[in-house]
């Protein structure tokens, strides 16, 4: 059986995936490393969950920590690209573990946050910065960071950079790098990746894998505009994650709501929420405290999170790479899941055509109403009902503090959908 030792990964960067459980490599890991790890370039395939991060990490930690530089201020040695700020976050999360086992510094810089403590991180010097194409373009403007020492350079998720528009300042960043390593991890391939890579990856090793993500069920409901609200609220009530897609954040901000007010505690994740917020409400869903994500189309890939039981369409989407991806939140790392999208009458031919072109074909489709034994063959075992509100024991009348008192108070009250 192949190990991370096996594969010549330093003992020091083995010990630090086993003190996080990463015992045995993944198929993705197990191609790309040989290559990646001897300096070539390199393009990856695979599907979501399938252990990407860990693929491109691993050498980017090696070689800049065998490079032995000196840490500059604004000057990285390692970059790695990407489309979404929850993205950055969560690679972050997986490439700093392994670069503090090497006596490296990482940073995030992504839009939705202020200037000061980007400019101060890379001020007081880093090895590897993990960035969106924006920002990271607007910090070189400001000449608060250059990339003329990047030795090796990661483009994670290429082909959402493309779809959201990203790769003009992508090949602009591209341009200011030297020629160096570089590695491009995604879990689709199209035409524009196809001239990213042609423009600017050298005689690059091609690994296609499919192995290590489970293959999740399919099923199709088929609801009415009156009982989608209900069906729904049924479906995401099991005692495991689920993950629920809509098209628009309005939509998504509606679906939570309308959850809350079913008695499901709900986290929403889309544009219009601050980063703060993003954040929290994702790391309550990945730390269990809420069951339930309600999520737009970009934040898909966003989401890392292990154990999502159910991905529900409420909103099927617009074309097949995007169901592709969404459904790919569930299934992860060889685990199992389940896939409903809910269809209205209107919506029937154009969901027919949209699992087509993803190349899926549903294990049922069913017309279903609230309390079908269906939803419960999907959903699994109900969750524990939330803890009785206590008791209401209702005082005498007091007068009103004075109104500075009531001010002050108020100010020390301050977005989880929660049931009334």
């Amino acid at each position: 059986m192949t190990t991370f030792a096996g594969l010549g990964l330093p003992q020091d960067l083995v010990t630090a995936l086993a003190r996080h459980d990463i015992t045995t490599p993944f198929g993705i890991q197990s191609a790309t490393l040989p290559d990646s790890l001897a300096g070539r370039d390199v393009l990856g395939r695979a599907p979501t969950g399938s252990g990407k991060t860990v693929a491109f990490a691993l050498p980017l930690v090696v070689r800049l920590a065998a490079a032995g530089r000196s840490r500059r201020g604004g000057r990285p040695g390692g970059l790695v690209l990407v489309p979404t700020r929850e993205l950055a976050v969560q690679v972050e999360r997986t490439v700093s573990f392994l670069a503090r086992a090497a006596g490296l510094r990482t940073m995030t810089i992504h839009g939705g946050v202020g200037y000061a403590g980007q400019l101060k991180r890379l001020a007081s010097g880093v090895d590897v910065v993990i960035a969106t194409p924006g920002r990271l373009e607007d910090l070189v403007a400001q000449g608060a960071c250059s990339l003329a020492d990047v030795r090796v350079t990661v483009l994670d998720e290429a082909d959402l950079m493309a779809d959201m528009g990203f790769l003009p300042p992508v090949r602009r960043l591209l341009d200011l790098t030297p020629r160096g390593q570089r590695l491009l991890f995604s879990a689709t391939l199209d035409g524009d990746v196809d001239r990213l890579v042609a423009d600017y990856l050298h005689d690059p090793v091609t690994h296609v894998t499919g192995a290590d993500a489970g293959e999740p069920e399919h099923v199709v409901f088929l609801v009415t505009l009156q009982n989608r609200a209900e069906v729904l609220a049924e479906l995401v009530s099991g005692a495991g994650r689920s993950l629920v897609f809509a098209r628009t954040k309005h939509g998504a901000a509606r679906i939570a709501a309308q959850l809350a007010a079913a008695g499901v505690p709900a986290a929403e994740l889309h544009g219009d929420l601050g980063q703060g917020a993003r954040q929290r409400n994702l790391a309550a869903f990945s730390g269990g405290r809420v069951r339930v994500l309600v999520a737009t189309d970009v934040a898909a890939r966003g989401i890392h999170v292990d154990d999502v039981a159910l991905v529900v369409h409420a909103d099927p989407p617009a074309e097949a790479k995007s169901f592709l991806h969404r459904s790919g939140r569930t299934a992860r790392a060889g685990a199992g899941g389940i896939v409903v999208t809910l269809c209205q009458r209107d919506q029937n031919r154009r969901v027919k055509a949209l699992l087509a072109a993803a190349g899926i074909t549903p294990a049922r489709r069913e017309v279903v109403e609230p309390g079908s034994p269906l939803i419960d063959q999907v959903r699994g075992p109900w969750a524990s009902p939330p803890a009785p509100e206590p008791e209401r024991h209702f005082a005498p009348k007091r007068r009103p503090a004075p109104r500075g008192a009531r001010l002050r108070a108020r100010a020390g009250n301050a977005r989880v959908s929660t049931p009334a």
